[in-house]
């Protein structure tokens, strides 16, 4: 059985982590960090917009930025072509 985190991989996805600095609205002046990961289509990124408006929507802590990293973790091999000939007997 294939698993589903191959499966989206093949279909273009690749694993987006992201940092995201946020504030509690009693502690203004405190930011702590939260970093998520997940398998996400750059450049739109369309898992992590739903995530961060969940966020806003459902969570008291403010946000304050996020830092996204994006990898495509299965792609074409990278070959380079080599002139000549090689005998091994």
């Amino acid at each position: 059985m294939t698993s589903r985190d191959f499966i989206v991989q093949l279909q273009g996805y690749g694993l987006t982590t992201a940092e995201i600095s946020y504030y509690m609205p009693d502690h203004p002046r405190l930011i702590q960090l939260f970093v998520w990961q997940t398998y996400d289509v750059a450049p739109q990124f369309p898992v992590l917009r739903d995530f961060l408006d969940h966020w806003r929507r459902e969570i008291e802590a403010a946000l304050h930025s996020v830092r996204v990293a994006h990898n495509h973790l299965i792609a074409p091999a990278e070959w380079r072509a080599v002139d000549g000939v090689i005998t091994i007997n």
